[in-house]
């Protein structure tokens, strides 16, 4: 068990409280002793002020200095309990450190502390992260005969708990309980909240349950801060069935613990979950917030369900629930993401018309899609438009701009850019990542390596992404070699690939017929616990066919229906295009009519690549066939499909004149 504090002998009390405010000393201190009374001359400013003490109402701190400076000087002196309450307001305000300064003076004139203003003075200690003093002040409670209640464990448990000292925490409340002190329901929700915020939720759960044997029934609160706790760590399933033990138990939820439980179904995509719960807790008469709706749009605008999320958002308005900056970003995000860019624009001007300040939040999601859609000067504006508003642009802004000017290779400004951000000194990983970019896609391949050397220079260590990016680059450069070192140095300095990473790779040594060093790399990203994806199958598959392996690119495809893969329209072309390569028509075939059997409509490239199939096995009613269905569902030929026609038609012109014939009606 832990030594208590009260066991101990410690330094004088005063000396230690004179140390802490010492430090934290508040400015309106000085106030108190150069007042000017005079203000307070007529006997009207007198009885209110004595009042405001009396009552303390006040709801400004000028007005509570004003009247403690004018209680101070009378005489008598008023009692403790009146400074007390006087106090508690101030705690109230969290004036704590203007608390902690009136609480000297008092002590200066005289006026005995009881269990009550000490208490004050720990709650004030332990909200400014100074637990350690808070057992001080306990130290001199227990010095002075004074009884400590349940109000001061539980401050102090608080407090522990706020400066991250769970473990401590929970033997203060163990020796509290041992001691013989009786915990009540709000010194097992702090101890309980503690536990669930460092991830000791199966330790409060078993507190929980064992409350009622201590005489103690837990609330709302109780409840609420383990099902925040379970859905935070997505047991979504666990928080569900701990809500409705809770309402068995005739303790009524409230707003915060239905907003928790519909944030947690929207993260699992449980949309109509979360309806469900929204009406329920309206049946209820709970009404929602602004929180609780703003979970709920931001959730449908990320899936795509804008309209919805549009919807929600009218239901808001008309329940007089006004919408803050959080409810218009999540929209005008949603609009964006759905290409409703001026719609989006229309909901920044109804946001500013309601006087809600766009943040910088809200010009990054604008000024993102603009540069996106290669539409980079418009973004200038409405960087105009956001610093004119005083919004100042941060690093997000910037990066925005610059992969707007890469991605339209516009190199040379987005270099400009970045200089500007590492002038100013704003430049992060992302920056490097997508100039980095940039460069590798303009095939400016050692600026981008220069660049990333540089980064170590400057104490930034590359991410997965900056490396996946730049082996990318080698690879398309035609630097084989410096992609394999740099994927073995990015191993070595403890950055772990990711799937991104793997399935360049792959695909990469697949393109130049190395499909052992492929293969090897497979086994290592098994090992690393990732699973292949169905772009590294469609690698893998088009590497076997190119090296002739055609029996493993057909076996590899039908493993994945075993392992439950659904092979999309890439891997079909892979696995088409090998058999047909080795004569195999028959089998391309069957695999061509499956596909639409499975629901993967073939595509543009699939005709193309079973025609052409046909047409060099000179099988040309079949190619004829298939020509009639390309054209019929709205393809067309490539340049590989009519040079192959073209040349065949020296023999025989009636292929010719029908592709001519059907592309010429689908042009009508």
């Amino acid at each position: 068990m832990m030594k208590m504090p009260w066991r101990r002998k410690s330094r004088s009390f005063h000396l230690q409280l004179q140390g802490a405010i010492g430090t934290i000393q508040s400015p309106f201190l000085f106030l108190f002793t150069n007042y000017c009374h005079s203000s307070t001359s007529t006997l009207e400013d007198a009885r209110f002020l004595t009042n405001n003490f009396k009552s303390a109402s006040f709801t400004h701190l000028d007005d509570a200095i004003a009247s403690f400076n004018h209680v101070i000087h009378k005489h008598p002196l008023p009692s403790r309990v009146p400074f007390n309450r006087f106090l508690s307001a101030l705690v109230k305000m969290k004036q704590y450190h203007t608390v902690l300064s009136m609480s000297k003076t008092i002590e200066l004139l005289g006026i005995s502390h009881d269990v009550y203003s000490l208490s004050i003075l720990i709650n004030c200690f332990c909200h400014l992260h100074l637990v350690d003093f808070g057992f001080s002040v306990f130290g001199k409670m227990l010095k002075l005969g004074l009884e400590p209640n349940i109000v001061t464990f539980t401050t102090l448990i608080n407090g522990l708990c706020i400066e991250s000292k769970i473990d401590k925490a929970v033997e203060f409340f163990d020796d509290m309980v041992a001691r013989g002190y009786q915990p009540d329901v709000r010194t097992f929700n702090v101890i309980v909240n503690g536990m669930c915020k460092f991830g000791k939720t199966n330790v409060a759960i078993g507190l929980l349950k064992g409350m009622a044997d201590r005489g103690c029934e837990p609330d709302v609160v109780t409840y609420g801060a383990i099902i925040d706790a379970l859905r935070k760590d997505e047991l979504v399933g666990e928080a569900l069935e701990l809500f409705s033990q809770m309402r068995n138990k005739g303790i009524s939820p409230d707003v915060i613990t239905y907003t928790g439980l519909i944030h947690g179904v929207c993260k699992l995509g449980q949309k109509n979950q979360a309806l469900a719960l929204m009406n329920e807790m309206v049946e209820q008469n709970i009404l929602p917030d602004v929180y609780t709706f703003n979970v709920l749009i931001d959730a449908l605008c990320k899936d795509g369900m804008v309209a919805e999320a549009q919807n929600t958002f009218n239901v808001m308005i008309q329940r007089g629930v006004e919408p803050d900056v959080v409810t218009y970003n999540s929209l005008i995000d949603g609009l964006c993401i759905s290409d409703q860019f001026k719609e989006a624009l229309a909901l920044l001007k109804e946001m500013v018309g309601r006087n809600i300040s766009p943040s910088v939040f809200t010009f990054n999601i604008l000024i993102d899609t603009l540069c996106k859609k290669g539409l980079v000067s418009n973004a200038q504006k409405i960087i105009k438009i956001m610093i004119q508003r005083g919004v100042e642009p941060d690093v997000v802004t910037y990066n925005s701009l610059m992969d707007g000017y890469c991605l339209y290779r516009e190199i040379d400004k987005a270099r400009k850019v970045f200089d500007l951000m590492v002038t100013n000194e704003i430049a992060n990983i992302f920056s490097y990542s997508i100039l980095i970019n940039g460069y590798c896609k303009c095939k400016m391949i050692d600026d981008a390596k220069e660049l990333f050397d540089e980064m170590s220079l400057k104490g930034l260590v590359p991410n997965v992404v900056t490396y996946s990016t730049l082996i990318e680059g080698m690879f398309r450069a035609g630097r084989p070699q410096n992609a394999k070192e740099l994927f073995k140095d990015m191993c070595s300095h403890g950055q772990q690939p990711d799937i991104v990473t793997f399935s360049i790779m792959i695909d990469c040594l697949c393109r130049q017929g190395n499909l052992d060093e492929a293969l090897t790399l497979l086994k290592a990203m098994e090992k690393c616990q990732l699973k292949p994806n169905v772009v590294i199958y469609s690698s893998l598959i088009n590497g076997m066919c190119k090296v002739g392996k055609i029996n493993d690119a057909k076996e590899l495809f039908s493993s994945l229906f075993e392992i439950g893969l659904q092979p999309d329209v890439y891997v079909y072309n892979a696995i088409m295009k090998g058999l047909c390569q080795q004569g195999l028509m028959d089998e391309a075939y069957k695999v061509f009519k499956d596909m639409e059997k499975v629901g993967c409509l073939p595509d543009n490239c699939c005709y193309n690549i079973i025609i052409q199939g046909f047409l060099k096995h000179e099988d040309l009613p079949k190619a004829s066939e298939l020509i009639n269905e390309m054209v019929d569902k709205g393809f067309s030929a490539d340049d590989a499909t009519t040079e192959l026609v073209v040349h065949l038609s020296q023999n025989n012109n009636l292929i010719l004149r029908l592709l001519k014939v059907r592309n010429e009606g689908s042009a009508n």
